[in-house]
């Protein structure tokens, strides 16, 4: 887990292993850091996994809950025609790239005007997931662009495939733990720059 301080920097907050990436896996790990001493977090980015919002609603009740952007598209246009998706990729641009909320509704009943008897699942995840991406509009464009995707974990998750992929087992999961940790280390080192 990553977090951005109110200084705008990032720095890594715990690794944990797990067997499954569950919903309970994610409310282990949410405890563990506020009994670590996290006791606020502004607003947590995530990806769709069910029941994730609900994890972190129950350690963290104040907190915004912003599903990634980039994971809302590539899951609505999951069964979206190949000859279809560039255009609807740009349609889509409109709506995330809204100034606020208003017009994103606007842009969201112009989308379902043009593809909603083609794609009418593309346009009820929009609506279904409403609720965790509408926090997205409510910021200024430098906050958006840390909400908008969960591409900072992404790229540390891709450090430590890096150091994993050559081994096909480690023998204990301190073993693997201490792999990443050199990882991230090395990893951090890099992090110089404001997000």
């Amino acid at each position: 887990m990553i977090g951005i301080n109110d200084d705008g920097m990032k720095d890594v907050l715990g690794i944990w292993i797990g067997e499954n990436e569950t919903s309970k896996f994610w409310l282990k790990v949410l405890t563990d850091l506020k009994n670590r001493g996290v006791q606020d977090v502004t607003i947590f980015s995530i990806d769709g996994l069910p029941g994730f919002e609900q994890a972190i609603k129950s350690t963290y009740p104040s907190s915004i809950v912003q599903r990634c952007i980039i994971h809302q598209i590539r899951s609505s246009t999951r069964y979206v025609s190949y000859k279809h998706v560039k255009e609807i990729m740009k349609d889509l641009k409109s709506v995330y790239q809204s100034p606020n909320e208003e017009a994103v509704y606007q842009m969201l009943i112009e989308f379902e005007e043009k593809w909603g008897s083609q794609y009418p699942q593309c346009i009820k995840s929009w609506k279904d997931n409403g609720s965790v991406i509408s926090p997205f509009f409510s910021y200024s464009s430098n906050i958006r662009r840390i909400m908008y995707t969960t591409n900072i974990i992404e790229n540390l998750n891709r450090q430590y495939r890096k150091v994993t992929k050559g081994k096909p087992i480690f023998p204990t999961d301190t073993a693997l733990m201490k792999s990443l940790y050199l990882a991230t280390e090395n990893a951090t080192k890099k992090w110089s720059q404001r997000q």
